[in-house]
């Protein structure tokens, strides 16, 4: 018998232990190479174990055990023959092979007492990974439809179903009991917890405001939006301004772009921008590298490409290391204002809020105007109270008047007279 020890590989940096988060296959079950046999979670993202071979698997660990990295977690008898029925591509040669049967007359006729597909146990049953995203987000077996092998419910299909929202006859109202249930925390959301109390009691944390009117950029998009799809094979959003505007204003004021190592301060002539996006895992800050080099193109393709990462829980540690500034959009969710907490090691994050037609005063009278809040939190050990105000009114400015964006924040006509 030929046996292979299956360990924990290393997720990243700094990381010197994972949760098993769910085991995807069941003690004594025939895996193939490369198949996903559990979830485990780190400090900083969740990341599926794949299979190094094909055989008999060995559990070695239990579901919410803490294993160091490079502890063996199972074993795979890779001697093992595999189960009669169950080779590669056996369920799809059949599928294949079903339509070529040719219909026949009689069975156009419609029966008169159609007999009903017997459900099998699977049926509507949840896999232990979708299992878990369905406990997480109080979703029920009924809101979800099972796609997978005997109709049972998969991680993707969990996902999905998230992705697609739920009608209101779905949606399940309070049981009228008084049971209580206890859930244990996930690492991620332990880190978490650590990490934004730390940032309160660690940090001078202050949060200055201003208003922004989104009308020359929303006036913008409509005109251009659709040769910007067409040309780009990307939409235009929001986020990819507001980063162009980030990324002009950090220049200008760097210290909101630093952060703070022991009794020095550490300053980048980048700007790595983490862009807040909400997954069926949780909050996640994946990082938009040198976004400041980057094109409104580039960064709303770079954004779409970590989001749908993110919601397809396949986010890695290293896209949400090394951020320098962070950007969250709580207006997405129907935020009027709020006060972002920073992400540390970072020293200042931007938040975004939904746009309200709001009246406002122009130039003497009083108009209709799409308006949006934005908040910036910072770290007032760092960064002194006139560079945040200034910052945030420098962001303004030129989401007000998006051509700055295109001449270092500078207004066109200065440009133009070399001013």
């Amino acid at each position: 018998m030929s046996v292979l020890e299956m360990k924990v590989p290393s997720p990243g940096e700094s990381i010197s232990e994972v949760e098993i988060a769910a085991w995807l296959v069941a003690d004594g079950d025939y895996v193939e190479k490369d198949q996903a046999i559990a979830e485990v979670d780190s400090d900083k993202a969740t990341l599926e174990l794949p299979a190094e071979e094909s055989g008999i698997v060995t559990l070695k660990a239990a579901e919410g055990d803490v294993v160091k990295v490079g502890q063996v977690v199972c074993l795979i008898d890779t001697s093992a023959a595999r189960p009669a029925g169950s080779a590669p591509g056996a369920e799809v040669k059949e599928e294949k092979a079903a339509p070529a049967q040719a219909p026949t007359k009689a069975a156009s006729v419609p029966n008169p007492n159609p007999v009903k597909e017997s459900a099998t146990y699977a049926s509507g049953t949840p896999s232990p990974a979708a299992a878990k995203i369905m406990a997480e987000n109080n979703v029920a077996a009924a809101q979800v439809k099972g796609n997978g092998k005997d109709g049972r419910i998969t991680k993707q299909d969990v996902v999905n179903a998230m992705s697609a929202g739920f009608s209101t006859a779905d949606t399940q109202g309070w049981g009228g009991s008084r049971n209580q249930s206890r859930e244990k925390m996930s690492m991620l959301r332990r880190k978490i917890a650590e990490r934004l109390v730390a940032v309160k009691s660690e940090t001078a944390m202050l949060t200055t405001f201003n208003e922004v009117d989104m009308k020359p950029i929303m006036d913008l998009r409509a005109k251009y939006k659709d040769a910007f799809s067409k040309h780009h094979e990307v939409n235009l959003g929001f986020m990819s301004f507001f980063t162009k505007a980030v990324t002009e204003a950090l220049n200008l004021y760097p210290a909101v772009n630093a952060q703070i190592d022991g009794n020095e301060m550490i300053f980048h002539d980048y700007a790595d921008i983490g862009i807040a996006v909400s997954s069926p895992k949780g909050l996640m800050v994946p990082v938009v590298r040198n976004a400041e080099q980057m094109s409104l193109a580039e960064i709303e393709r770079e954004i779409k490409r970590l989001a749908i990462k993110a919601r397809d829980g396949k986010i890695a540690p290293e896209d949400m290391t090394g951020g320098t500034f962070t950007i969250t959009n709580g207006g997405v969710f129907g935020s009027m204002l709020s006060t972002p907490i920073i992400n540390p090691p970072q020293s200042a994050i931007l938040g975004m809020h939904n746009v309200v037609e709001r009246p406002v005063a122009i130039n003497g009278k009083v108009e209709i105007r799409p308006i949006m809040y934005v908040a910036l939190s910072y770290d007032h050990r760092i960064i002194d109270g006139k560079e945040s105000v200034s910052f945030l009114v420098k962001v303004k400015e030129m989401l007000e008047n998006p051509e700055r964006m295109l001449f270092g924040s500078k207004d066109p006509i200065q440009v133009l007279l070399g001013l």
